[in-house]
Formats: structure tokens, C-alpha cells, sequence
């Protein structure tokens, strides 16, 4: 007979235990956390949204049980996974952290723009970088050593972490239980979707038997993971603008998560004044600002019918 979902879930999380590793999941709004405990550096992979780095300190603090934080690793650098890095930073004043290849620059001379927060209408505090986690690397986190692999497409830059012997992979935004995270730089004109189809291929060879995503639960059915993740990237490959549609719904249920509510005048202000959203319509300066506002709208009434959301008096709710 198999085993129940709780009892799965027991028995995945005793497994994890078994190799130091605590999982703080989180939601949407903030990644999730992994703490990584044993004989070597004590290890935090991804840090959250600024927004919410009170709770995560809590959560990693209680985790850490008087242990010293020695090392933070961001598996890339949206603002999703890397907004709670100074917060960190400030509490843990010997604690290092690497960052993948690629923003280094970008980080060292504090650029937000590049780093894509001003663009997106998104916030992350300034942080400073100590090293760098790149493909190829053996990294010792806890008591085990990961490997570090590339996993272009969501992100350019980003990388998962594979433990060989225990087969337990940290995926990032490479893979989810049901779907990844969306394909920037396609948004940006950037060819992309083969990225993703090679992530994927790389997930499959690895076999992992335990996946540890960057959003939502862990999960072991890795075989209709990468099912329900090539299907949703075929749609969007034969359909880019289904793709685009569905990033401007995230970015609008990202920003609601982090307000709560809004009225539909300052939402639209948002919408209007977010460069990325204007690159993602394809927009003129020529467009007409009713033409926007009967496009968010649409949106919005879409979200309402899946539940993402609640409209009512001009108010938008998170739902």
C-alpha cells in the first residue's frame, strides 16, 4: 500500500534532516529558504524579499539554534531571492556570500537597474558580494558537498546545487513541482526557451530523488515534474504571447502580494510607470493611456476568475 501524503512528507523531511538540511518554505513572495547544518560552513541558500526579512531572520535564527550564519548563497539574484541578503548581512557581520557569475559587477557598483529591481518595480536592499558560486565548483554546505550546475532560461546567470550521493537537488526556479519560473529573457527579445529545454534535460540526467524548489513545496515525483514543465514550455514556445500575458499576471500578483491592496488608480500608476511591463506589452510612447488601462484591466479580470485576486469598490485584494 502506499504511503499517505503525511506520511510521504514525514519521511522526505526525515531524510533531509538526515543530511543537515532544514527547508524554511516560504510561498511566492519570498523564495524559500534552505539551511544547510553539519561539519562544514554553516549555509543559508536564498535569502527572500526585502519585505519580509524580519520573518525570515526569525525563521533562520530559530533554525540555527545559537549556531553562527558562516555562508549565504543566492542561487540567482531576482529580488525574490536575494531581498533579505543585507538584512543578514547586517545580523551576522562574518557571514559571506557568493553570488553566481554574471552580476558581479553589477553588484559591486550597486546598479539596480541592471539588476532589474527598478525596472520591475521590485526593491532589494543593497548587499555586498564576497565570492562567487560557479558552474563546475564542488562547494562544501553543511555536511556534504554540492555540485554547482548552470541552469540557464528562467534566469541567464542562475544555478541549481546537486548533492550526488543523497540525489537531493535545489532547484531554484529551474524546476517547481508544477511548472518553473518565468523565461526573462525572452521578455527582453533574448532567445531563451532552448535554455529551459536543456535546464530540464540536465534535471532528467542528474535523476534527482528529491527536489527542493525555490517555490512551493518539496516534492519526489520528478518524472511528472519534467512532464508538466515541458508541456507548459511547449505552449510557450509555440505561443510567446501566452508567455508575456503570463508574466504580466505574475508581476501584477507579485506586486499585490507585497501591498495587500490597492486601488485601481495607483495600480494603474504602477502598471503605467514600470519600464519592464512596457517592454513586455510592446509599447509605444505613442500608446494611449486607455488602451493600458483596458489592458490591466482585462488582466485583472482574468486573475479574478482564477481566484488570484479580489475586486470590489475600485479596490484590488490579494486573494
Amino acid at each position: 500500500m502506499p504511503m499517505s501524503t503525511e506520511h510521504d512528507t514525514n519521511a522526505v523531511t526525515s531524510l533531509l534532516a538526515a543530511q543537515g538540511i532544514t527547508v524554511l518554505e516560504r510561498g511566492w513572495l519570498s523564495s524559500n529558504n534552505v539551511l544547510l547544518l553539519g561539519d562544514g560552513p554553516t549555509a543559508l541558500v536564498d535569502s527572500g524579499y526585502c519585505s519580509h526579512v524580519e520573518q525570515t531572520i526569525q525563521l533562520v535564527q530559530g533554525a540555527l539554534e545559537g549556531r553562527p550564519l558562516d555562508l549565504l548563497l543566492n542561487t540567482h539574484l531576482h529580488s525574490d531571492h536575494c531581498g533579505g541578503n543585507a538584512g543578514l548581512q547586517g545580523l551576522f557581520p562574518a557571514l559571506k556570500t557568493w553570488i553566481p557569475p554574471g552580476q558581479a559587477a553589477a553588484v559591486a557598483s550597486w546598479d539596480p537597474v541592471a539588476l532589474t529591481y527598478e525596472p520591475t518595480g521590485q526593491s532589494c536592499p543593497k548587499f555586498k558580494h564576497d565570492g562567487m558560486v560557479k558552474p563546475g565548483q564542488l562547494v562544501q554546505l553543511g555536511q556534504n558537498q554540492w555540485e554547482v550546475h548552470a541552469a540557464k532560461g528562467h534566469d541567464p546567470h542562475s544555478v541549481v546545487l546537486f548533492q550526488r550521493e543523497s540525489r537531493i537537488l535545489i532547484s531554484a526556479d529551474a524546476l517547481w513541482e508544477n511548472g518553473f519560473g518565468i523565461v526573462f529573457p525572452e521578455l527582453e527579445g533574448i532567445d531563451a526557451f532552448d535554455d529551459v529545454s536543456n535546464t530540464l534535460d540536465l534535471i532528467e540526467e542528474l535523476a534527482p530523488s528529491i527536489i527542493v524548489p525555490g517555490h512551493g513545496a518539496v516534492f519526489v515525483d520528478v518524472y511528472f515534474a519534467l512532464g508538466r514543465a515541458r508541456s507548459r514550455l511547449d505552449q510557450f514556445a509555440n505561443n510567446p504571447g501566452k508567455h508575456r500575458r503570463h508574466a504580466l499576471k505574475v508581476l501584477i500578483k507579485f506586486k499585490l502580494l507585497e501591498w495587500q491592496s490597492v486601488t485601481f488608480e495607483n495600480l494603474l500608476a504602477w502598471y503605467l510607470n514600470t519600464p519592464y511591463i512596457a517592454t513586455i506589452e510592446e509599447r509605444e510612447h505613442t500608446t494611449k493611456a486607455h488602451l493600458v488601462r483596458a489592458s490591466l484591466q482585462t488582466l485583472l479580470n482574468e486573475l479574478h476568475n482564477s481566484q488570484a485576486l479580489r475586486i470590489e469598490s475600485g479596490h484590488i485584494y490579494n486573494a
